[in-house]
């Protein structure tokens, strides 16, 4: 789309409807951004899934999960993903759009016609709300339900692997260390005749008959029971037999692995299923066990600290597009990339000084984007005043440190591994260069020698075979050098 030609037919259609033209620009601007972000969000998601789909390809295998239960699974974890994507695309949309924009000189004829930095932020913010808003639900309401339902389809899906390996008249193997033979299984999954034999945490093991017996799941609490009728318990030590008569008998048993998803059991109700409430409640009920009580704090926090951090760093993407222009680099997308990993690295290190209550719980989870607001400000200012992110005189200190010392060294390095491979047995050590070529600076109009520590400076880009063509050329030893080692 021809922008200034539009902007301009615009404004001539438009006599005495300046508050038309507002909406026409924002309604572009927001276009403009939906669509990179729509494309971000597919790819970003697309990378992530296949990061998530790693680690459950083993629960999928080992529970044999149907192609249902499949989508299930990701369906649950699908808001978990939101999380960290929405934000990212957020950012990534704006700074394509406006990189976009700068290099079709369109933010120019915006300029030029009048509109300022500031009136191009509303429809920004406005989009930039909504993005933050969808990630705050996904965050607070999505994420612990999702959580929740992911952990009981693994924990349904595991009892029925249970199920379907206890056969009638088999010794079944499938929950570790207890080792379960039942004689027969009716239509009403009822046994008769059940022996089992517990070796956990035992020598010798604890042998278990029943007249009857049955399987029963408790998925909200995560607990699968053998619940025995009519039997005996027959325990074996060294010393002595103990033999115990019983009515009813409960007995525990392990879940098959694999339990565990990224670390996390799936038989656990963690903090992480929890509702915001649920946090609130559980930090309470730690009574005066602070450090108990701050990991519920820091999750009740983040959950409400990230959108804040979506919706800022969709605002900085805004200077960050800016920095590109025809015929110059784009440097808006590693630029907000290095801003988003930065502020996920303060918002991590945040999480584990409140933790372990070296800062208190709201500065550590609400900091990072304290730190982060304030310098996207800076950074609009300076972009606003038509001055570059970085100032030249840090510019300028860092271009001096690394022409003083890294490139030094890196020269240096060069020289030892020359020398290296130049070396031959019986030639002397001097012997190292052939003919030392000669590199002159064209801002200072000097050459260095090859054992000069401004040698590998950036501006030393033109080079000649001796000092005397050099000097021919109009170019000077440095300081650093003397006419006399040109014949060395």
């Amino acid at each position: 789309m021809n922008f200034p030609y539009t902007f301009r037919r615009a404004a001539e259609a438009l006599p005495g409807r300046i508050n038309a033209l507002p909406l026409l620009l924002y309604s572009y601007i927001a276009g403009e951004m939906l669509a990179p972000f729509f494309a971000s969000f597919i790819i970003l998601y697309s990378v992530f899934f296949l990061v998530r789909l790693v680690p459950l390809l083993d629960i999928v295998l080992d529970l044999k999960i149907g192609p249902a239960d499949f989508i299930r699974m990701f369906s649950y974890i699908f808001p978990y993903m939101l999380v960290y994507v929405i934000p990212m695309a957020s950012m990534t949309g704006v700074i394509l759009a406006f990189t976009r924009m700068t290099n079709e000189r369109e933010i120019l004829a915006m300029k030029a016609s009048g509109v300022s930095l500031r009136q191009l932020l509303p429809p920004v913010i406005i989009v930039a709300m909504a993005i933050s808003m969808l990630t705050a639900f996904f965050s607070i309401s999505l994420i612990p339900a999702g959580n929740m339902a992911m952990k009981q389809l693994l924990f349904q899906l595991a009892k029925e692997k249970i199920d379907k390996g206890l056969q009638q008249k088999t010794f079944t193997e499938a929950l570790g260390d207890l080792v379960v033979y039942v004689d027969n299984i009716d239509n009403n999954e009822q046994w008769q005749g059940v022996y089992i034999s517990d070796m956990r945490n035992r020598k010798q093991p604890m042998i278990i008959m029943a007249e009857r017996g049955s399987l029963v799941a408790n998925i909200e609490q995560m607990v699968v029971t053998i619940v025995l009728g009519d039997g005996t318990i027959h325990n074996t030590n060294v010393t002595e037999n103990q033999t115990i008569r019983f009515v009813r008998y409960q007995l525990n048993i392990p879940i098959p692995s694999p339990t565990r998803v990224h670390g996390d059991d799936v038989t656990v109700m963690d903090r992480s299923s929890m509702t915001q409430q649920q946090l609130l409640q559980a930090a309470r009920d730690q009574g005066e066990d602070a450090h108990r009580a701050a990991i519920f704090l820091t999750k009740f926090h983040d959950r409400l600290s990230l959108p804040v951090g979506c919706f800022i760093l969709s605002i900085l993407g805004l200077p960050l597009g800016l920095q590109s222009s025809p015929g110059r680099k784009a440097i808006g997308i590693p630029l907000g990339l290095a801003f988003f990993v930065l502020y996920y690295v303060l918002n991590t290190l945040g999480t584990i000084l409140s933790e372990e209550l070296i800062v208190p719980v709201l500065v550590g989870m609400w900091l990072p984007n304290i730190l982060l607001a304030g310098l996207t400000v800076l950074i609009f200012r300076r972009v606003e005043q038509e001055k570059p992110i970085i100032s030249f005189w840090i510019q300028n200190r860092v271009v001096d440190f690394f022409d003083r010392y890294i490139a030094s060294l890196i020269g240096k390095v060069k020289q030892g591994s020359a020398r290296l491979l130049r070396w031959r047995r019986g030639r002397h050590e001097e012997d190292y260069f052939d003919a030392p070529e000669i590199r002159a600076n064209v801002r200072e109009r000097v050459y260095h020698y090859p054992n000069c520590d401004l040698y590998n400076c950036r501006d030393c880009t033109i080079r000649f075979k001796d000092a005397r063509i050099a000097e021919e050329a109009g170019f000077t030893p440095c300081g650093y050098c003397h006419p006399d080692q040109g014949s060395n």
